[in-house]
């Protein structure tokens, strides 16, 4: 790296006990670019220290032995202007190889501000893409040109261009016919003669044969007037009685029985269905690599009356779960906490879900429950909405994909700062929504209010 590029490189602290994958976590910041101005054990660091070095990044490598001393250095590393990046300390220690060179390419997407994750010469062409509209013409292009210097230029020459015959000028001595106006055509015109003017005669109506006599002086009414007319004849069409059913004899019992399948008990049923179906509706996020970030991001977008349980699924190594409901409490208004079997979901929740505990639908609404089952099976789809995140498990495309046809809500992560795009970007070729951690939470909140 040149000087150049180390002063314009950003600033990096990577906070880790040293070991392995400190060592491992410094090789990758120092190949993706980024200038290293901070490397602590964070149970020894000073928050003083780390606001004075001004990093523009945090990268930490979590263990759980740092969970008190992530808690101490809390106020300096909610900064506005940081951004954090945590890390599996294992999983940093273990990767080495093309996973290393991968998870490197995609840190430096992330210091540089681009979302280039590819090795070099796999770069994506930039193709032209066809524009709307007509493709210009020759007269566009000369629209404001100056033209007065071509038009004297061709008068001057006037004489000079050759002629055809058939626009060739008279012969001298033979001019050109005069032309008449229209009102020396028009009295050039014959007079045409003027009808007689007399007084208009009807022509002479045919006599009557059988005339009827006179109607008295009586009666008015003349045969044959539109006095007699009728709407009906006497040969009209008369439509026959229509036949009345035989009686049926029906028991009381049978009418009581009517009755309650007509009003009280249908709508009882139909009452407690809807209430049932109105409770199962949740949002879940999947995520893996990368994916603490991208779920911080999401839930401290969402507001404090979002009216929808929201479950986050992300597989981590150990099973530390409690330490992630630790980090997302930090940064999201919403209540977080560990799902236990047997605990009923409620609104406007964040529950993180650990092994071996799914989700089932009862009568009352969600539930967490002892197994593995898919949760997507559990929810009503169309009120609920599934967000593939950083990381999110491919396996898990097809199902995704078979809850929106029942008419779930699917998006994934896009852009900036998704290390691990694989999952997001099927959804994405399939045409479903993708953008940021934060415009996908907007979204959450429009389609849950609507």
């Amino acid at each position: 790296m040149s000087a150049s590029d180390r002063s314009t490189a950003r600033p990096v602290a990577l906070l880790a006990r040293p070991g392995v994958a400190r060592d491992r976590l410094r090789e990758a910041v120092l190949a993706a670019g980024g200038a290293l101005v901070l490397e602590e054990d964070p149970g020894a660091l000073d928050p003083a220290v780390l606001q004075a070095v001004g990093p523009a990044m945090v990268l930490v490598a979590l263990e759980p032995a740092l969970e008190d001393a992530l808690e101490r250095l809390a106020p300096a590393l909610e900064a506005p202007q940081l951004e954090l990046m945590f890390e599996e300390a294992e999983l940093a220690a273990r990767r080495e190889g093309w996973d290393a060179q991968r998870w490197t390419r995609h840190l430096a997407a992330k210091l540089q501000g681009h979302d280039q994750v590819l090795p070099p010469g796999q770069e994506d062409e930039a193709l032209p893409l066809p524009e709307p509209g007509m493709p210009e013409r020759p007269a566009e292009r000369h629209a404001d040109a100056p033209l007065q210097f071509h038009v004297e230029e061709a008068a001057q020459h006037l004489d000079e261009v050759p002629v055809d015959t058939l626009y060739a000028p008279p012969p001298a001595g033979h001019e050109r016919p005069e032309v008449l106006s229209f009102e020396e055509l028009m009295a050039m015109a014959p007079a045409r003669a003027e009808p007689a003017t007399g007084p208009a005669v009807p022509p002479e109506l045919p006599p009557l044969e059988d005339a009827p006599a006179p109607a008295a002086a009586g009666n008015p009414t003349l045969p044959g007037s539109f006095h007699e007319w009728s709407l009906l004849d006497d040969d009209a069409y008369v439509a026959p009685a229509a036949a009345v059913p035989p009686a049926v004899a029906v028991a009381p019992a049978q009418i009581e029985a009517a009755d309650a399948i007509d009003t009280g008990a249908l709508s009882l049923v139909a009452l407690e269905a809807d209430a049932g179906a109105a409770a199962q509706g949740a949002v879940l996020l999947l995520a893996g690599i990368g994916g603490p970030d991208a779920v911080r991001r999401l839930l401290g977008a969402l507001p404090d009356d979002f009216p929808l349980p929201v479950l986050v699924q992300m597989r981590l190594d150990g099973g530390r779960y409690a330490n992630l409901v630790k980090q997302m409490s930090r940064v999201a208004v919403l209540p977080v906490g560990l799902a236990e079997a047997g605990q009923a979901l409620e609104a406007s929740n964040v529950y993180v879900l650990q092994d071996g505990v799914g989700v089932t639908a009862q009568a009352g609404g969600l539930c967490f429950a002892d197994g593995t089952a898919p949760v997507l099976q559990a929810l009503a789809a169309d009120r609920s909405a599934v967000v593939m995140l950083s990381g999110a498990d491919p396996l898990l495309v097809p199902e995704a994909l078979a809850f929106a046809e029942r008419g779930g809500w699917v998006a994934g992560q896009s852009g900036d700062g998704c290390y691990d795009p694989e999952a997001a970007s099927q959804l994405a070729v399939a045409g479903h929504p993708a953008g940021p951690p934060e415009y996908l939470a907007g979204e959450l909140v429009q389609r849950s209010y609507g």
